[in-house]
């Protein structure tokens, strides 16, 4: 690899918990080819998504920058012009970063003609990728593709999502109209490999697969869809009912109360909250499967990868964007404050670095490294104005002495379309949002608008289940993460040109910081 620069394969699974595949050590789950990837990579065992949903959790992903600075707060919140990312870096370094599946980026309405039709959506392309082949929420280029192979897809999305046989308003492990070989994940991969066989074997090359998958709706071929027995594997982490839960706090008595079936198995009425104790097994064994599915067709990048003469010349970065609440806390789906949404994958292979093939690192690792990191690992430094850091000291075997001792992450409930939240909580747009610390011992909840914070001792309390921020005997921890969280605020407070300075010798700054914008 000494001639040239490594191609990246940088690799997102859509609402993919930190949990659940093999390597990581689920009880259950089968995934051999994470798992391959985990013995010639590192696997980042405490990494944490920096926002959700799809839209700010990529933000952080591609910018480098926590929400409270790329200031994408929902679905629909467009990303500022001026925010550097993965993709436009990369293209500076001489690669074509070349997209596969979405990323969900809503463009910045001030540069654009007020009546351009990609003001319509959330689902934008990241600036500085190359597009080989959208797949954003409607599917239609899948749906297409199924039509010429003889599927039936005039359901359309969602409802080609349901089971097949008709299986109606209830769970149900009924595989739906498609086949193994022809679900989203499968045609994004088929997509990539026909595209890695033009790829000049003496050019680098750069590439973004981003699968929905294991994203709801809950539903998935054979023989995945019968892979898992509902009856296996932990039981869900949650109070005796729902409304315990729901009483435990008021934003968990808001969105308990809101979430719909249908947004998870179309065709489903009533609320989340009201499933059984089966119906949760069944959806996780559901979604266990559409993990191993999305496996499988990653074994089939890693061996068209193989057989292009590649493997020993590509780094590959495997992750996801948030994760999934799977019914724990009688949620299912992301955002709020919980582990279950934000504890996230993360597997680097760097061909070039084998010493630490197969380590397990335990250190703190957020969403916002991932740009500086591949940068680093491209031979860039990485702008200093960034939050994240590289993480390839770790894959050097060293661990930095000033490293992180907490994972944060933030939550903006607003609603600007509906101000459903703002009218609830009486609470303006700016005041719906919550920022997280959380340490091996403890973790602290703040919310903007003056809701009441939530302090859990997680070594009494691994499960977030009482809240000691109104104990007594928790009162110096509670100020303790309070100060913390202030400074890890005012520490991060946007740094693109702070860190530079025009004297009378010039421009003075360094060279990270002086850095293109």
């Amino acid at each position: 690899m000494a001639h040239r620069k490594p191609n990246v394969l940088l690799i997102t699974c859509d609402q993919w918990r930190g949990d659940s595949f093999g390597a990581a050590g689920h009880p259950v789950l089968k995934t051999p080819n994470i798992d391959h990837l985990a013995a010639e990579g590192v696997v980042f065992a405490s990494h944490y998504g920096g926002a959700a949903p799809c839209s700010p959790a990529r933000a952080c992903l591609y910018t480098g920058l926590y929400q409270m600075n790329n200031r994408v707060c929902r679905n629909g919140s467009p990303l500022d012009l001026r925010h550097d990312n993965i993709a436009l870096a990369a293209r500076a370094l001489g690669y074509d970063p070349t997209l596969f599946g979405y990323t969900d980026v809503a463009p910045d309405p001030r540069h654009r003609a007020p009546g351009d039709p990609f003001l319509r959506s959330y689902e934008g392309v990241l600036p500085g990728f190359t597009v080989r082949q959208l797949l954003p929420e409607h599917q239609k280029p899948w749906l297409s593709w199924l039509a010429e192979r003889g599927v039936d897809s005039s359901a359309g999305q969602p409802d080609i999502h349901r089971p097949a046989g008709g299986a109606r308003n209830r769970v149900s492990s009924a595989p739906p109209v498609y086949s193994a070989d022809e679900t989203p994940a499968a045609f994004l991969a088929g997509e990539f490999i026909r595209w890695l066989t033009e790829q000049d074997k003496d050019e680098h090359w750069f590439a973004h697969l981003s699968f929905i998958s294991p994203h709801p709706p809950f539903i998935v071929p054979a023989p995945y869809n019968t892979l898992y027995d509902p009856a296996d594997g932990p039981d869900p982490v949650r109070r005796r009912t729902w409304r315990e839960e729901a009483a435990a706090h008021p934003y968990l008595d808001y969105v308990i109360g809101r979430q719909k079936r249908g947004k998870f198995l179309p065709g489903t009425k009533g609320k989340v909250c009201d499933f059984d104790d089966n119906d949760i097994r069944t959806i996780r064994a559901l979604y266990w499967g559409m993990i191993s599915e999305t496996d499988a067709q990653l074994g089939r990048i890693w061996s068209a990868i193989r057989k292009s003469g590649a493997w020993n010349d590509t780094v590959v970065v495997l992750t996801s964007d948030h994760a999934e609440m799977m019914g724990d806390h009688f949620l299912l789906g992301k955002g709020g404050f919980f582990d279950q949404s934000f504890h996230i994958p993360l597997i680097i292979r760097d061909p070039r670095r084998q010493g630490q093939a197969g380590a397990r690192i335990e250190a703190f690792t957020e969403a916002v490294d991932i740009m500086p990191t591949i940068l680093d690992l491209l031979g860039q430094t990485p702008p200093a104005h960034l939050d994240g850091r590289s993480l390839a000291p770790f894959l050097d075997g060293a661990t930095p002495s000033d490293w992180r001792d907490a994972a944060h992450w933030e939550f903006d409930f607003r609603s600007i379309e509906t101000q459903s939240a703002e009218l609830h909580f009486g609470l303006t747009s700016r005041q719906c949002n919550l920022a997280v610390m959380r340490t091996r011992r403890f973790k602290y909840v703040h919310f903007g608008g003056g809701l009441p914070p939530l302090l859990y001792d997680l070594a009494a309390d691994p499960g977030e289940l009482r809240n000691v921020a109104e104990d007594e005997t928790y009162l110096v921890q509670r100020l303790d993460c309070a100060e913390r969280l202030l400074v890890w605020r005012a520490k991060h407070l946007d740094q693109s040109l702070a860190l530079t300075a025009l004297t009378e010798h010039g421009v003075v700054g360094t060279p990270a910081a002086l850095a293109r914008p």
